[in-house]
């Protein structure tokens, strides 16, 4: 057990509220009897419990809860950053946890983080159902959708995935490719649809016509999105480009273009750790996620502090990283984008053994 007020009183030989006065550094305690009760409390280890402070004179906990798909993936652990960086200027803590993409985890998550009176959530929400919380809000806890937006009118934060897949597309198609295909996650998903609409408006405005056999949707890994790769480079008229909707699929479609010696070219959304390294570095549509995570939490922090205002939708700009693997010329060039063949026979960002981005 901890020790308590009244173990630190008993041990100095003072009263409980000569100690509340020395921890809580008010005036009216002899500095002889200020040091005896500070020594007692080094010897206990006592600590003051802010949480119970704060909840009986009903004010803040100067903590956040932050609900993100997995805390092990890097991408939601930049934006963790982030968010900490922010809370921590401010003196603040972060209490975070994972929804593993499953609602009822999701809903146990906030619903526990506000049994805990935190000042705001900043939440990744991983569907839709979130009419629970309309009461929290009605009772002054503000919230933050980032990545995603929720079904609540509360202010959100998200990347460009619409103008960064058409700018990918547009590349491709810029380097004389006509059969562009498209991977993409799981339809669910938000992100995934708009770069899937990205990717048909680019397709559109250039006057390609949008061929649904060499868009796969449904791609959640590595394995799997190097298996509609394979049958893609299978179909009797392969696409000459692909468009991998994140870091997962790109790795996945790297691995199954190099085993097939292929000439493919490739952009993917989400740049990845040695993706610069790579026999063909690999282009990529990058954003930063621990932007992300900060701008979630000055918004947050300053509808704590009280400020007023419509719900702000914050859209975070992407930018197109040119390093090879897309600048590869349409049918003929003669080119291979197949990577060496060790560089990608160990873990990869995002597959079972190793990190990766949503």
């Amino acid at each position: 057990m901890r020790p308590t007020m009244r173990e630190v009183a008993a041990a100095a030989g003072v009263s409980l509220k000569t100690v509340s006065r020395v921890v809580n550094d008010e005036a009216g305690v002899r500095p002889d009897t200020a040091e005896r009760v500070r020594a007692a409390i080094a010897r206990l280890g006592f600590q003051r419990n802010d949480l119970a402070r704060s909840l009986r004179g009903g004010g803040r906990t100067h903590s956040i809860g932050l609900v993100i798909k997995d805390v092990a993936n890097p991408f939601y652990s930049q934006i963790a950053r982030g968010v900490e960086d922010v809370a921590g200027a401010g003196g603040g803590l972060v209490i975070s946890g994972s929804s593993d993409e499953d609602p009822e985890r999701e809903r146990r998550l906030i619903r526990s983080l506000c049994e805990r009176r935190v000042d705001g959530l900043l939440v990744v929400p991983c569907g839709t159902g979130h009419g629970y919380l309309e009461t929290e809000l009605a009772l002054g806890t503000p919230m933050v959708f980032l990545d995603r937006p929720g079904d609540l009118d509360v202010d959100t934060v998200l990347i460009d995935n619409v103008g960064g897949a058409r700018e990918a597309v547009r590349h491709l198609v810029a380097h004389g490719h006509r059969r562009v295909a498209f991977l993409g996650d799981l339809p669910k998903i938000f992100t995934a649809r708009e770069r899937l609409r990205g990717y048909a408006e680019a397709l559109e405005e250039s006057g390609i016509a949008y061929d649904p056999a060499i868009v796969r949707m449904g791609q959640h890994d590595v394995a799997g999105a190097g298996h509609v790769m394979d049958e893609l480079l299978a179909v009797p008229d392969p696409p000459s480009a692909v468009f991998t909707g994140n870091n997962l699929l790109t790795a996945g479609a790297l691995r199954a273009i190099r085993a097939a010696r292929a000439r493919v070219a490739l952009v993917g959304f989400d740049d990845f750790e040695l993706a610069d390294l790579l026999a063909t570095p690999v282009t990529v549509v990058a954003h930063e996620p621990a932007d992300m995570g900060r701008r979630a939490a000055e918004i947050l922090a300053r509808r704590i502090r009280g400020e007023g205002g419509p719900p702000a939708r914050v859209l975070l700009p992407t930018r197109l990283i040119v390093r090879g693997s897309g600048e590869l010329s349409g049918p003929g060039s003669g080119e291979f984008i197949g990577p060496e063949a060790n560089e990608l026979s160990g873990p990869v960002a995002g597959d079972p053994n190793g990190p990766g981005c949503p």
